[in-house]
């Protein structure tokens, strides 16, 4: 296929022991050694009160790392269209509404109701960012997060207008957990212009081909990355921290990789 190339202008990250793209960067670069702590998901200080207090976590980490990348590139939140990627969306209220269903009383709340949709995040985002754009919300299993960003691409690359990625995937409580494993949470989010911009971090160029995904040397956060499909970003997000230029491969549809080219800006 003919590659889809855009120019990184924010990043936001959040997951065990990685509180933020500084961080992160920081420590994929190996300047900072990785130590494990569970993340934090505050409620997103632009929702009103009421709003804050039905987002769940799902909500809290996709809107964590679109606002971050939104912030540090400078850019409005509510004009930029958003690409959504998950493989499971909200876990926690999938298992309270099977928990609801099972019991003698079955009434589920309107929260519960309105939080199953696999688009909640876009929706929240809307609210809290004031966006007054289309968003797409795509869901490929563990191949989402390369979904996401080959979308991502498309829309930017044929609208001309930049588009922000936000991929995210929550661990499941039991007993679904048994079923689908992702340990911990982890979502990140890219911000993609089509042309280069102020303040661009990298060139980020990108077709699907046949091949074998990249792994990461750091046992730890290749763990995470087998684990978490929105983690699976992460060999990317270690070039992109290392600033090099550098071709890798991420996890798509078997025998198919998505291989990025990474050309650092500056």
């Amino acid at each position: 296929m003919t590659a889809l190339t855009a120019y990184l202008t924010g990043i936001g990250v959040v997951g065990p022991g990685l509180a933020d793209w500084p961080g992160t960067e920081a420590i994929l670069a190996g300047r900072r050694s990785y130590l494990y702590a569970e993340p934090m998901l505050p409620p997103p200080d632009t929702l009103a009160p009421t709003e804050r207090r039905r987002a769940g976590r799902v909500v809290r980490l996709a809107l964590a790392v679109g606002l971050e990348a939104t912030r540090r590139a400078g850019r409005d939140p509510a004009d930029l269209p958003v690409v959504f990627a998950s493989s499971g969306g909200d876990g926690d209220n999938c298992d309270a509404i099977c928990q609801t269903l099972a019991s003698p009383n079955r009434a589920l709340s309107p929260t519960r109701f309105h939080n199953s949709v696999h688009n909640a995040p876009a929706g929240y985002w809307s609210i809290a960012a004031g966006a007054r754009v289309a968003t797409t919300t795509v869901c490929c299993y563990d191949a989402s997060f390369a979904a996401g960003l080959l979308e991502a691409l498309v829309q930017s690359a044929s609208t001309g207008v930049e588009t922000a990625l936000i991929a995210y995937d929550l661990d499941y409580p039991p007993p679904l957990r048994a079923a689908r494993a992702t340990a911990t949470p982890f979502g990140v989010a890219f911000l993609l212009h089509p042309a280069r911009a102020d303040g661009a971090i990298a060139r980020l160029s990108a077709r699907v081909a046949p091949g074998l995904p990249d792994r990461l040397a750091h046992a730890e956060l290749s763990s995470l990355a087998d684990t978490n499909p929105a983690a699976r970003s992460l060999p990317l997000l270690e070039a992109i921290a290392r600033r090099r230029t550098d071709a890798v491969k991420l996890p798509y549809l078997e025998p198919a990789i998505l291989e990025v080219e990474v050309t650092p800006c500056g």
